[in-house]
């Protein structure tokens, strides 16, 4: 029995691949400079969802909400979409994300210029919810992802934290 007072270093968890997700995406909506920082609305027009636990299609009408800080070299990221699986079951999804890259690298992004996705880093923590009971490990898991920025488009792999 180890006692409160020791500390324990417990055994990472692993990753479980769940899917890929090409997302495909309009014209970026400027809101503009606030207090905070650079404010945009991305609007998404739909997608597709493969993989060895979900595939499906990302309906339009989400999008992704970013707010661009450091001088532009960083991008939080709060992207909302519903994912309708093969079965007809629908999946709400809430995606935050970090993108950061060098000035000249988000500036090529945000012009829709392709980059070197190795020259960017782009982590997300998806957090979501099926209407089907068959799909409850969905919130019953902690999920972290990667991404790449596209000109007409964002890719991201979901894995399971086991």
């Amino acid at each position: 029995m180890t006692s409160l007072h020791t500390l324990l270093t417990l055994a990472a968890p692993t990753l479980e691949h769940v899917c890929d997700i090409a997302v495909t995406i309009a014209a970026p909506v400027e809101v503009g400079t606030t207090v905070f920082g650079l404010r945009r609305m991305i609007p998404i027009t739909g997608g597709s969802v493969k993989g060895p636990r979900m595939n499906g299609k990302i309906l339009a009408g989400g999008a992704d909400f970013q707010l661009i800080v450091g001088g532009g070299t960083q991008a939080h990221l709060d992207a909302r979409y519903v994912i309708e699986l093969d079965d007809g079951t629908r999946v709400f999804v809430q995606n935050a994300a970090v993108r950061v890259a060098s000035l000249e690298n988000s500036q090529k992004i945000m012009k829709g210029i392709a980059v070197d996705p190795s020259q960017i880093y782009f982590r997300c923590q998806p957090k979501m919810e099926a209407s089907s009971n068959h799909w409850a490990w969905l919130s019953e898991s902690q999920f972290i992802g990667t991404g790449v920025r596209q000109p007409d488009g964002v890719f991201i792999s979901f894995y399971r934290v086991v």
